[in-house]
């Protein structure tokens, strides 16, 4: 029996410096909220919503506004397509910024590069014909050529934006798999 009382002893001493004092106490209750938090975290994760399928590339081709207009992420495959400088670019990856209803939704099928110009994301700095952007100070210019660079780096280069009369280019299966392959070696 003397063990017993001396286990007995060693509890009652661990409870009492446990729950005596202010600092322990406050230490305690810190690690039980922390393993609540972790057990909780894992029984409330929700299985994640699969990722949406890739769409196959964009056969290389140059657009006239009214074309790209058809690729404004509201579509059956909801592409997005944006010019910038004259170049258009397949953005549909980005379409939590470029989609319907993203930050800069305004763009998606659109000729964005008065408004990146610009700074501005309203309808006025989208114009409904072709933008030759001459009225544009050098600042502006500049602004627009690291738009481009970002673009390029970032998403797959798809064609031209046309000029009124200009006639598209003819890509060749081979030309788009070079340009395809060297702008791939970009993006990683």
């Amino acid at each position: 029996m003397v063990e017993s009382n001396s286990e007995d002893g060693y509890v009652s001493n661990f409870l009492s410096e446990l729950f005596g004092s202010p600092l322990n106490l406050t230490l305690l209750g810190l690690c039980g909220f922390l393993l609540y938090k972790i057990i909780s975290g894992k029984r409330q994760e929700a299985p994640s919503k699969p990722p949406e399928p890739e769409l196959a590339p964009l056969k290389k081709r140059d657009f006239t506004l009214e074309q790209l207009r058809e690729f404004d992420g509201k579509g059956k495959d909801g592409r997005i397509l944006i010019a910038v400088n004259g170049k258009a670019f397949d953005v549909t990856r980005g379409k939590r910024f470029y989609g319907p209803g993203g930050p800069y939704g305004v763009f998606a099928g659109r000729d964005a590069s008065r408004g990146l110009a610009t700074f501005s994301l309203t309808e006025e700095a989208i114009k409904d014909e072709y933008d030759d952007l001459s009225d544009l100070n050098s600042m502006q210019m500049e602004s627009i050529h690291e738009w481009e660079m970002q673009f390029t780096e970032k998403y797959d280069y798809v064609g031209r934006l046309l000029k009124a009369g200009e006639e598209p280019t003819d890509y060749t299966d081979t030309e788009e798999e070079s340009l395809a392959g060297g702008e791939r070696s970009k993006d990683d």
